[in-house]
């Protein structure tokens, strides 16, 4: 990650973690509050094929406030519908970030099939002026702080028994909105990841 952080350094650039997730109409499991002794059920339908995949981007640069971007697909079973995230989406989501930034991206993300696919080694090579890309390590989802917003946003949905794959959407949508206005959570998730900025304060964070 030093090699990162100087690259980003050298080119003025933000470092950019990316990560997918996905739900289904099944929630995940999370606290609740209940009664003394009495262990709180939440139902749920248990049916349908549908996912709400996303894709997020968490960014961070010495004196700026940090920022995250996101992207949903539906998937509903339907003949020739994409199943999730795909390259495409991606890119789109990266060139969105570059505009709203405007600067420069050191890209950290896992070496997952859909990264490594040739349409997007090539976009990478065109853009080698505003796009580096660096991949973590097999198995370190503890260095993607964008592994800590999916828990913010899972824990938030735990206890959602949706009625359809819509509920789910608009209230996956919610969640990340909410944590775009909120830098400070942003933040919260790098230091979860033990990286660092340097120059940032002890409260924030340091990528050595």
């Amino acid at each position: 990650m030093a090699v990162g952080k100087r690259t980003a350094a050298a080119c003025n650039g933000w470092i950019v973690f990316e990560d997918e997730a996905g739900q289904s109409l099944t929630p995940p499991r999370a606290r609740s509050w209940g009664r003394k002794g009495i262990t709180p059920v939440v139902r749920v339908r248990g049916r349908g094929s549908g996912r709400v995949s996303i894709a997020g981007l968490t960014c961070y640069k010495t004196g700026k406030r940090s920022r995250m971007f996101y992207s949903i697909r539906e998937y509903r079973g339907r003949k020739g519908e994409p199943k999730g995230i795909g390259w495409r989406d991606l890119r789109d989501l990266l060139v969105r970030a570059h505009i709203q930034l405007g600067g420069p991206i050191v890209l950290v993300w896992d070496n997952l099939r859909m990264h490594l696919v040739e349409p997007l080694r090539e976009f990478f090579s065109a853009h080698a002026d505003w796009i580096t890309v660096f991949q973590l390590p097999n198995y370190s989802p503890d260095l993607n702080p964008q592994e800590g917003i999916w828990s913010l946003v899972k824990r938030d949905i735990g206890n959602l028994a949706a009625a359809n794959l819509g509920q789910i959407t608009r209230a996956v949508k919610h969640r990340l909105k909410q944590i775009q206005y909120r830098p400070d959570l942003v933040d919260g998730c790098l230091a979860g990841t033990d990286l660092i900025m340097d120059g940032w304060p002890t409260s924030r964070i340091q990528v050595q």
